[in-house]
């Protein structure tokens, strides 16, 4: 067994019995994900798992591509899929493989279940079928085709298809048990016809398996000794178990179920994040707001912060919902460490230093990290005209303020102590321009007759460059919103806040995808999609506490 990060759970006690009976085995995970919408964060839990364990105990993981619904499926995801597993820092054994490269297998597998006479062709409606299967409290009604000669589903199976049947007139059931106590085992369907182009098999067939027919053959197909999945599938386990044993393959894995990821201020649900994307309340599937793969990766989120998370709220078989918090914590405390420090001002506010010449220009070095010198300093220009925030003046301030306000003094961070003197304001009573004096004796050091209490960032209007901050806030206003029926009630208005100022010039030079500090502000990337030399467009990654 190799050890790695890899945090303990339930599953390893389990695997650890199977090797106490077996020492020679040898673990198969698999990651199994349907291709109809972009990976997201709950996603990334299940990758981390089953990668994690075969890594774990030296084993292999498999990617494999759930595409029996070509209705919803298509290459684009397919793609995505493959590059946000490679993202991650995974790397799946061999080639990728495809429910539809069983497709012939699982359809002999079927016409096996016919001639047991554990399958039949169904000639009614999907509605019809619903009301049969009953309910939790009623028991379900057997279909008037349920007692068809093995000879005549055969016969229907086949013509089905060959294309002989519309879609939706008819599919194949298994014949289980319709008093059961678990409503999956009343004659599940096994089949339907789809009368679509499958991005893989094209038109070769217009019958496709179900998720539940197809997901156990494929597992036993490659072997899978461990098939994880998440409690939503606790149920289905039944019915996995019931196929395998039903139909003759020589190897049973075995089924486990895990809590899914459930975030707050969150929804973690392909068909859901669809709904918002076609309501245009975000942009897209890499929307910085969504907590798809894409979206974390663009917004500033790194592969290993996304692993540590996963890794750190671990693996059970108890759903809750996790704080944010944690998921911030993981890239902050990465960040913290060895992301470059930059002045961005993000709502700026001219300061006329009035005891410095027009012409005065000084150049001051700036860290690039408070605490490791390694990452080494950068130039900065001090001159008369400089930008702060407008968040870090008050004309009245209170006794406990520790910024600028009139009468009263801060320090410029890196630079000099100074004191605002006036105001000049426009014709609506908005202030324009700040006036100050400098302390020109006060550059690296504090002043002996007096206590300096506020630090505040700066930028010289010499070394300033326009540039746009997409400043993210949480897409909904409640923590919970999965258990909300009419979720898209609960969207925040101001999920997006868009920001135009000012940051240094070198900025320019930044390449997309690289994340800073800004001093005082919070963590942001540079928007990879966006950014360029003439268009600086920053995404902030999480806020800093002030």
């Amino acid at each position: 067994m190799k050890k790695n990060n890899h945090k303990i759970n339930f599953i390893n006690h389990i695997i650890n019995k199977d090797f106490e009976k077996n020492k020679k085995i040898k673990v198969r995970t698999r990651f199994p994900p349907e291709p109809n919408g972009y990976l997201h964060l709950g996603h990334a839990k299940s990758i981390c798992l089953n990668f994690g364990i075969a890594k774990y105990y030296n084993g292999t993981c498999n990617l494999r591509l759930d595409d029996t619904n070509p209705e919803k499926e298509n290459k684009n995801y397919v793609e995505s899929i493959k590059n946000d597993v490679k993202w991650l820092g995974f790397k799946w054994h061999g080639k990728e493989h495809y429910a539809s490269e069983y497709f012939n297998k699982i359809y002999q597998y079927a016409i096996e279940l016919i001639k047991k006479g554990l399958a039949y062709v169904d000639r009614m409606s999907k509605k019809e079928i619903k009301i049969h299967r009953g309910t939790l409290n009623t028991k379900g009604k057997n279909s008037i085709y349920r007692t068809q000669s093995v000879k005549e589903n055969l016969f229907l199976f086949k013509q089905m298809r060959k294309g002989r049947f519309k879609e939706g007139s008819m599919c194949l059931r298994a014949k289980i048990n319709m008093s059961s106590s678990y409503i999956i085992m009343r004659d599940p369907v096994l089949y339907r016809i789809k009368f679509v182009r499958h991005h893989k098999t094209e038109k070769k067939w217009c019958i496709f398996p179900m998720y539940d027919f197809t997901h156990c053959i494929s597992d036993a197909i490659e072997k899978i000794t461990h098939s994880l999945c998440t409690l939503e599938f606790e149920n289905n386990r039944r019915l996995y178990n019931w196929i395998l044993k039903n139909i003759n393959i020589n190897f049973y894995p075995k089924q486990y179920e895990f809590s899914k990821l459930n975030l707050e201020y969150n929804i973690l649900s392909k068909r859901k994040i669809k709904k918002i994307i076609e309501k245009k309340i975000i942009k897209g599937w890499d929307d910085p707001r969504i907590m798809t793969i894409i979206g974390l990766k663009r917004r500033g989120y790194t592969a290993s912060s996304i692993r540590e998370f996963c890794n750190r709220i671990g693996v059970s078989k108890k759903n809750n919902l996790i704080e944010i918090c944690a998921l911030e914590a993981c890239i902050s405390e990465e960040l913290n460490k060895n992301a470059n420090r930059i002045m961005a001002i993000l709502n700026p506010i001219k300061i006329i230093i009035e005891n410095l010449h027009e012409s005065y220009k000084e150049n001051i070095l700036l860290k690039n990290h408070p605490k490791n010198i390694n990452m080494g300093t950068r130039k900065a220009i001090f001159s008369k005209e400089i930008y702060i925030d407008k968040k870090d003046f008050c004309e009245n301030s209170h006794p406990g303020y520790k910024r600028l306000s009139l009468g009263k003094e801060v320090r410029l961070r890196y630079a000099y102590i100074i004191k605002a003197t006036k105001v000049e304001k426009d014709n609506k009573g908005n202030i324009k321009n700040i006036f100050c004096v400098c302390d020109l004796n006060t550059l690296g050091k504090n002043p002996t007759d007096r206590k300096i209490k506020g630090v505040i960032h700066w930028i010289s209007a010499l070394n300033a460059i326009k540039a746009k901050f997409n400043l993210y806030n949480y897409l909904f206003l409640i923590k919970n919103p999965e258990l909300e029926k009419n979720f898209l009630n609960f969207i925040n208005p101001k999920s997006l806040v868009i920001q135009y100022g000012l940051i240094e010039k070198w900025s320019k030079k930044i390449k997309p995808g690289s994340n800073y500090q800004f001093e005082r502000e919070g963590y942001f990337s540079a928007d990879y999609k966006e950014f360029t030399n003439k268009n600086l467009v920053f995404n902030r990654i999480i806020k800093l506490n002030r």
